[in-house]
């Protein structure tokens, strides 16, 4: 089992920065992709970013350039980096760690956390 507890939302002004954490408890930290998601009212969630156990990051074409995702297996954090932050970034952030157990994909998710762009 492992529990995220996202932080860091809040409301920022078109072209601010703002930077997410999720710290992870549980066994096994750094054997997980982690990522990060968004959901907007009345759209789908989708993927922000994502690094894996590696290392190896990957990004949503619409914040390539202006996010950067990074994670910390010490201190069992990922972060996320927003900067150049739009209205359409607003939404609810939302920590994931995934991989596969037994052939099995497992999934967990945290609360999340709202980021709201508005002037």
């Amino acid at each position: 089992q492992v529990q995220l507890v996202e932080s860091g939302g809040g409301l920022v002004q078109p072209g601010g920065s703002l930077g997410l954490s999720c710290v992870a408890s549980g066994s096994h930290f750094s054997t997980y992709a982690m990522g990060w998601y968004r959901q907007a009212p009345g759209n789908e969630r989708e993927l922000v970013a994502v690094i894996t156990s590696g290392g190896s990051t990957n990004y949503a074409d619409s914040v390539k350039g202006r996010f950067t995702i990074s994670r910390d297996n010490a201190k069992t954090t990922v972060s996320l980096q927003m900067h150049s932050l739009k209205p359409e970034d607003t939404a609810v952030y939302y920590c994931n760690a995934r991989k596969y157990i037994s052939s099995t994909m497992v999934n967990y998710w945290g609360k999340g956390t709202p980021v709201t762009v508005s002037s």
